[in-house]
């Protein structure tokens, strides 16, 4: 037993969260996985949305305004109880998140594989919805170390576990339609902010005090209703039986060279060079994409200035502090249109890709991205609005369904047996774009200000940068080819690794109703119904901000 299994194995000391005890019986429909995965990722997608909590956490002191500190170091800012955080601070939170995604995604993968979702989304559900109790707490006695351990470091390896939890489950339950069922469940984590955000503004209007900003009471808030929906959807996990597949559905008699029927062991994937092309393929889409989302606000706001307003003369530095807030405004409309896009692309593109193939989704998402990246200064120098924002609606829906899209096409060339795992290390790629994307932004956008160059162009050059790396995407892309045979699995070794699954499915009950019948029954609609409504929720408040770009 590794070290990762020690740690995590007493979650399911009882048996009860076991693998074997999670393999469905006559009678169960498959469209309840993915309602069930969506309920964890709607939940740990607030991640995205933790921006909301930064302005006010930066006056939980002063509370009506920031008790500064200027001279105070990051170190002293950690264990401080008489001085408000800087925002920059706070920032960090977002690097502690995604970095503790992939790595706990690629150190517990494997482990996930064997235990099974049920246990992985529990973990997943303590994490999250605990760490959040441990930041609340962190916020109750201003410290800034405890905050980041508990939203951060737990929080984050429940990021992991929850996003990657049920991937290997839907692929084997969708043989038919790989990418349209990990796009469902993906798209869930895009949505995450979308129903968080506005959630947690309501909440902390509704708890602040003249003495109290209201942050540590919507944390706790959060954290028990997170933890209740991401334990719903882990015990409504259920995971194949051995051989399993759909009713009626028999894999394409005409082979396709990009689609394995052989499986590649988690402990060789990463040997192989199609691991590190994809490896790269995502680095490179999401550090495009995270960079435009950490700077969609200032963006619009620089380039269109009064534009947004009625002023089409007047530039950013003009504009008098009210002006600003008005266009402040609008801006937040454009981020939450960004984020719809992002949600849209999971499941548009990740179920196109079942259709045209994973490869050519990829090729459509560097080829378009890299046109509309060089267009992007254009459209900024015209001035049109319309299409500056739906250019970059476009890169974001490419930026989502890259994320969606990938699950598939892991499972195209290393098979199902280990897809879980293997994509858990892939998402170290996700991690290592959440450095280069925002660095690369930021940092080129602070040069540009300091060379004075107008605040309109600022962005000029980082486009054609992004241009750039999307070439380099495009040529790992065009270099995957099938993995060599030399890697794959053999039968009987896939068939022992299997054996478990197989003899808990035969002690099981069997009935004329089938196991994972299509369509939707009362059941699976009323499930669908507690995800939809949150998520439905969210659309509406994102479009209600939306519609004042225009």
């Amino acid at each position: 037993m590794t070290t990762a299994d020690t740690v995590l194995a007493p979650v399911g000391a009882s048996g009860f969260l076991d693998r074997e005890r999670t393999i469905a019986t006559a009678g169960f429909n498959r469209w309840l996985v993915p309602p069930a995965a969506l309920c964890i990722h709607l939940c740990i997608g607030m991640a995205y949305g933790f921006s909301v909590f930064w302005l006010p956490l930066s006056r939980a002191i002063g509370v009506a305004a920031p008790k500064a500190c200027p001279d105070m170091s990051l170190w002293q800012e950690l264990f401080t109880t008489t001085c408000d955080w800087k925002v920059a601070s706070l920032g960090w939170m977002y690097t502690l998140f995604f970095v503790l995604l992939g790595v706990s995604a690629a150190i517990w993968g494997g482990w996930l594989e064997r235990a099974g979702p049920r246990k992985a989304g529990v973990v997943a559900a303590c994490c999250w919805g605990g760490g959040l109790l441990i930041g609340a707490f962190g916020v109750y006695v201003h410290q800034l170390w405890i905050m980041w351990l508990g939203c951060g470091v737990i929080g984050g390896v429940g990021l992991g576990l929850g996003y990657i939890s049920p991937v290997s489950t839907l692929i084997k339950w969708f043989p038919d339609r790989r990418g349209m069922a990990t796009g469902m469940a993906i798209m869930g984590f895009g949505g995450g902010a979308m129903i968080g955000a506005p959630l947690a503004n309501l909440l902390i209007n509704y708890f602040k005090t003249p003495t109290s900003v209201g942050v540590w009471e919507t944390f706790v808030t959060m954290g028990v209703v997170y933890f209740v929906f991401m334990m719903i959807g882990a015990f409504a996990y259920r995971v194949t039986p051995a051989g399993w597949q759909p009713e009626g559905w028999t894999p394409p008699v005409k082979a396709n060279a990009m689609i394995s029927k052989n499986n590649v062991h988690l402990n060789d994937a990463h040997k192989t060079p199609q691991f590190w092309l994809i490896w790269w393929v995502l680095c490179l889409n999401v550090s495009a994409g995270i960079g435009v989302i950490g700077m969609a606000s200032p963006m619009l706001q620089e380039i269109f200035a009064g534009k947004l307003i009625g002023l089409p003369e007047v530039g950013f530095n003009a504009l008098d502090a009210g002006q600003k807030a008005q266009i402040a405004a609008i801006a937040a409309g454009f981020a939450g249109l960004l984020s719809l896009f992002n949600i849209g692309g999971r499941f548009f593109w990740a179920s196109l890709s079942d259709r045209i193939g994973r490869k050519n989704t990829y090729y459509t998402f560097f080829i378009l991205g890299i046109v509309l990246y060089a267009l992007a200064p254009t459209f900024a120098a015209m001035g049109s609005k319309l299409l500056f924002v739906a250019g970059f609606g476009i890169i974001l829906s490419m930026y989502g369904g890259g994320f969606a899209t990938v699950p598939a096409y892991l499972a195209d060339m290393f098979g199902t047996q280990f897809v879980g795992a293997i994509h858990g290390r892939l998402l170290t790629a996700w991690s290592t774009a959440g450095i280069i994307g925002p660095v690369v932004v930021n940092y080129i956008r602070e040069f540009q200000l300091a060379a004075g160059v107008p605040r309109d162009q600022l962005y000029n050059t980082t486009m054609y940068i992004l241009c750039a790396m999307l070439i380099a995407g495009l040529i790992c892309n065009y270099l995957i080819k099938p993995v060599d045979s030399k890697w794959h699995m053999k039968e009987a070794d896939v068939a022992k690794l299997q054996a478990a699954s197989a003899s808990a499915a035969a002690a099981g009950p069997h009935g004329s109703y089938g196991i994972g019948f299509g369509g939707l029954d009362i059941k699976a609609a009323f499930f669908w119904a507690i995800v939809g409504g949150p998520l439905l929720w969210g659309v509406w408040k994102t479009l209600e901000s939306a519609v004042k770009i225009f």
